[in-house]
């Protein structure tokens, strides 16, 4: 018979799969509690680090509906659940795993697939959400500046022109006619 604390843990872990965007599975042996503190504070807001067992993550993982991650579950496991952002949670685990060698990434879950430690790490040297944007919106308004001269150029060639008439005429001495 299922303990209702277990029950209660799994049917929760079970969630956090179920509304986050990604998640990342760590390896943390060799880590202070200080120093969980210090990766949990640099996650912020969005992104929660939770310590489970095994043995309930499988099952949470069960339930929500998620395969493929169960050989990530072997030894002490710790789950990043990405509510926001998943490129700005792939880089300070990679940068927190470089300044402490304890953290290993194992791998992790997004976009209903699982993906691998290399897909991590391309995600997390990936420019953030806001940056890819501002940089498109730069790309779309020179694009849009260049239609704008070039819709702008035949009515300027033919003010020119027209310029250029009018100079010669006078020059010529056939002044047009005014009524």
């Amino acid at each position: 018979m299922a303990k209702p604390d277990k029950v209660a843990a799994v049917a929760e872990i079970a969630d956090r799969f179920r509304n986050a965007s990604a998640t990342v599975v760590t390896e943390y042996t060799g880590l202070s509690v200080s120093q969980l503190g210090k990766l949990r504070r640099a996650l912020g807001s969005s992104a929660k680090y939770r310590v489970a067992k095994n043995t309930l993550v499988k099952r949470a993982v069960e339930d929500a509906g998620i395969e493929g991650m169960d050989d990530l579950f072997v030894g002490p496991t710790a789950i990043t659940f990405v509510e926001d952002d998943p490129v700005e949670a792939a880089k300070v685990l990679k940068d927190f795993a470089k300044e402490h060698n304890a953290l290993v990434i194992k791998g992790g879950y997004m976009d209903g697939r699982p993906i691998t430690v290399e897909e991590i790490q391309k995600l997390a040297d990936l420019e953030s959400r806001e940056v890819l944007l501002s940089k498109a919106a730069g790309a779309f308004k020179a694009k849009l500046s260049q239609a704008a001269a070039m819709f702008n150029e035949p009515a300027s060639q033919v003010a020119r022109l027209a310029a250029a008439l009018e100079e010669k005429q006078r020059e010529s001495g056939d002044a047009p006619a005014e009524s």
